[in-house]
């Protein structure tokens, strides 16, 4: 029986592999090259210096050696010839590597000589005769093949080295020592197959290292990321893979997760598309936001000023790091987007801790930090500016005046003096990032702007100005209270588009320009013509922005399982859970929901034991006493809901939980 086929692996694996193995041998060879040429240079520098060190040795005690013996040479010159120099001779002789002395007379005879030595050196050396010219010593070194071409009695390599001998102040004759020199040779020798080895040694070892740091360090992660991105191509589903922190490829593979995550969503984008096609709908993306803007804007810049920034950069703990920190704002939501798509300038407030340290010479920087998309320029406020016209006249006066809040709006000469200085300098901070412009578009935002359309249009008439109250606007009655209404109206038509929440403010609106100021109301086409200038007014609501893809996320998650993760994380017990998402200010209602359930019938407490609610709660806008008299601390909400607990009689862990997901709102 045929053994079944073994499945063929995919053309494009072993590509790959022959791919990396070339690229592996392309920084490999040079490597290999590298550190063989640099150990060979210095093999063959040790064996040089080996051997000028063993033949300086040398020189120095045949030297040492010579003055010694001649010394006890001379004396014996001038006796007539005996058996004594011959035996000083044979003595002196019996040294290690010492091949023989012979000494010359003047005329070049043999005096003495070493017995070992060959007969044939009766005739005087080259070394010899040097030395008697010079009256010095004068020594050599003699391959075997020059010793045996000198003296065929010579096999090996000797030093020579001579001495002039003087009798009576005058050259008498020579003395000459000879070494063999063999074991310089072989001490070569060893050393440069020593040093071969620990070159070869060294070659593969860096090889070996090198080979392996290549396939931790650029092989692998490479292979797992196309891999990865392979399976992203084909729609398959498959997690990132895992980088350590500190690699040399971080930055390559935090972009490739970006274009990853990209293509995921475009191609779910897509998706969504077609469905939506197919039911006659469609679909805003990034991209055709970005051509839509492109073809209504017409290349013109647009610029957005708001109190709030996009973006925040905050100390951490001890000033010891850096966070970003997007603030939860219905304003970021909304105009991100469209800042994002047409690269566009956001001036706002600094109002981070280290906010400073991230700007240029002129205040600004791009922004978001991983995809920079468009210009921030932050605009510094001091506590005393901070204090006057936002948490003084902004929140302190017209919030609660717009709201109709059952709280008194409070309004001070300071803080309106100040309010109209903020404006000037956000509307200074506008025009310098105009300048060089034709026909530019300012989207200014909120109540904390009410003067700064006027002052922008009066600067650049041909910039089209447009602002978006993202508060209620209430009747005449309400809105006269404020000392300065006719300055906040008369700054508001400034602008060219006037935007509002919902139509019943845009009537409010339109009321009470018709009370302060001396303007033609146009209530068919809800527009308001002051001194030739036209201001359309306009409901635009904001829309909750729904996460990318959340259709499939929500389908593959269960609401039972979601439910009781977050009571866990919560540490509260129930079987129905309320939600809230509000800010902790006074409008908001809170603490009237809570006084209603505490006065329920003490008869439902069984029921309301399996009954909690959560509420994710921001803090207020701001620090200010308009936010505390009625709720703005959350240790008055735990004081009513411990009286709600009470007035059920509820032994357990209180039914209601607060969240703090972020610190700004």
């Amino acid at each position: 029986m045929r053994p079944p086929a073994q499945p063929s692996r995919p053309a494009f694996i072993f590509e790959n592999q022959g791919v990396l193995m070339r690229t592996t041998l392309k920084i490999i060879l040079p490597l290999i090259v590298s550190v063989a040429t640099v150990s060979l240079f210095f093999a063959a520098y040790q064996v040089r210096t080996e051997k000028s060190t063993l033949r300086n040795d040398l020189s120095r005690r045949a030297e040492i050696l010579g003055e010694s013996l001649q010394e006890s040479v001379e004396p014996l010159l001038d006796r007539a010839p005996d058996r004594s120099l011959q035996r000083l001779v044979e003595r002196f002789g019996q040294r290690e590597h010492l091949k023989g002395v012979v000494v010359y007379s003047k005329a070049g005879a043999v005096l003495a000589i070493t017995s070992g030595l060959p007969p044939a050196l009766k005739m005087r050396p080259t070394a010899a005769t040097r030395a008697a010219q010079e009256d010095a010593g004068a020594g050599e070194f003699l391959s075997a093949e020059e010793a045996a071409a000198a003296n065929e009695d010579f096999h090996s390599p000797i030093h020579i080295y001579a001495l002039p001998l003087h009798h009576n102040g005058e050259i008498a004759g020579t003395m000459v020592l000879f070494h063999d020199t063999t074991h310089i040779n072989q001490q070569v020798s060893r050393t440069l197959r020593d040093s071969l080895l620990n070159a070869l040694v060294q070659t593969f070892l860096i090889t070996g290292l090198a080979v392996i740091l290549v396939q931790w360090t650029f092989t692998g992660p490479l292979t797992r990321t196309a891999k990865w991105l392979r399976t992203m191509r084909t729609g398959q589903p498959n997690a990132p893979p895992a980088v350590s922190n500190g690699e040399i490829l971080d930055e390559i593979h935090h972009e490739v997760k970006h274009l990853a995550r990209d293509l995921d969503t475009a191609r779910a984008a897509a998706e969504e598309e077609a469905r939506l096609r197919d039911s006659n709908a469609s679909l805003w993306t990034a991209d055709r936001l970005r051509v839509s803007l492109r073809n209504k804007l017409r290349e013109k810049p647009l610029y957005v000023v708001s109190n709030r920034e996009p973006y925040m950069h905050v100390f951490g703990e001890n000033e010891k790091s850096i966070n970003v920190i997007v603030p939860a704002s219905g304003v970021v939501t909304a105009l991100e987007p469209v800042l994002r798509a047409c690269n566009g300038t956001w001036i706002a407030n600094g109002s981070g801790s280290a906010d400073r340290e991230f700007v240029d010479a002129h205040d600004r920087l791009r922004v978001p930090p991983d995809r920079p998309s468009y210009t921030l320029r932050r605009v510094w406020l001091s506590d005393e500016e901070d204090k006057g016209y936002y948490e003084g006249f902004s929140n302190e006066g017209l919030w609660p005046l717009c709201h109709i809040a059952h709280t008194r709006p409070v309004f001070r000469p300071e803080d309106w003096l100040q309010y109209q200085k903020i404006n000037r300098r956000f509307a200074d901070a506008v025009l310098q990032e105009m300048e060089g412009t034709e026909s530019p578009i300012l989207l200014a935002q909120d109540y904390h702007f009410a003067l700064l359309p006027r002052m922008v249009k009066e600067a650049r008439p041909d910039a089209r100005v447009a602002i978006f109250w993202h508060i209620p606007w209430p009747n005449p009655e309400v809105f006269g209270i404020c000392p300065w209404q006719r300055e906040l109206v008369d700054g508001l038509l400034g602008a060219d588009l006037m935007g509002l929440q919902i139509q019943s403010h845009c009537n409010n609106f339109l009321e009470t320009v018709d009370r302060v100021l001396e303007a033609i109301t146009e209530w068919d086409r809800f527009a308001v013509n002051r001194q030739g200038h036209v201001t359309r007014v306009r409901p635009y609501p904001i829309s909750v922005a729904f996460p990318e893809n959340s259709r499939g996320a929500n389908e593959s998650r269960s609401a039972g399982s979601e439910r009781a993760a977050l009571c866990t994380q919560m540490g509260i017990e129930a079987s129905l859970l309320g939600i809230g998402v509000d800010r902790v200010d006074y409008t908001k209602g809170i603490l009237d929901s809570l006084s209603c359930r505490s006065e329920r019938p003490a008869a439902r407490t069984s029921s309301v034991t399996r009954i909690s609610w959560l509420k994710s709660a921001p803090k207020p806008n701001a620090s200010t006493r308009a936010f505390k008299p009625r709720g703005g601390n959350p240790s008055r909400f735990s004081r009513n809901t411990i009286r709600t607990k009470r007035s059920y009689g509820i032994t357990t862990p209180l039914p209601c939980a607060w969240s703090r997901p972020c610190m700004t709102g």
